[in-house]
């Protein structure tokens, strides 16, 4: 069965918007949606912080692209491009609930014989985790680099967003 809003390829955006740094993942959602224009295959998606909810949104996807705030425990600003087992080493280290929910989704989409041919999670090092709706200065700055990248792996998966 496939999900009720999945495309082909997804970009999920997933984060906590009241915790500063950590909504990254929806600030760069947001952006992409302002400044891009995707063909109908892609779907944009603000996961905030669903859980298992997030089923709904990526069953049946071929590529998924999760943006997210990711402490790696480097230097805050550090970009970080995971793939493979890299990513389920990341979600061992949750920083908050919503990476609990993703880890789920994908370990029951691989149960389930449906898994994702491939994903990639982009993200950056915090800089700041106290209360805010707003990005922290520093991690604004990193934001259109990290815009970048994304558009990177659309391109590397067939798909030219227009600006």
């Amino acid at each position: 069965m496939e999900g009720l809003y999945t495309r082909e390829i997804t970009v999920l955006g997933v984060g906590n918007l009241i915790l500063t740094d950590e909504g990254f993942g929806v600030h760069v959602i947001n952006y992409l949606n302002e400044h891009y224009e995707f063909p109908d295959n892609v779907q944009l998606v603000d996961g905030g912080t669903l859980g298992m909810e997030l089923t709904h949104f990526i069953t049946g996807t071929k590529k998924l692209l999760i943006v997210d705030a990711v402490d790696g425990g480097l230097e805050p600003g550090t970009i970080y491009r995971l793939a493979g087992d890299e990513i389920k080493a990341h979600f061992r280290q949750k920083i908050s609930a919503h990476e609990v929910g993703i880890e789920e989704v994908l370990t029951l989409l691989e149960l389930t014989g449906r898994p994702i041919e491939e994903v990639i999670v982009l993200g950056a090092q915090p800089f700041d985790m106290e209360a805010s709706v707003d990005l922290s200065s520093d991690m604004k700055k990193i934001l259109p680099t990290v815009v970048e990248q994304a558009v990177e792996i659309l391109h590397g998966w067939g798909v030219d967003p227009v600006r």
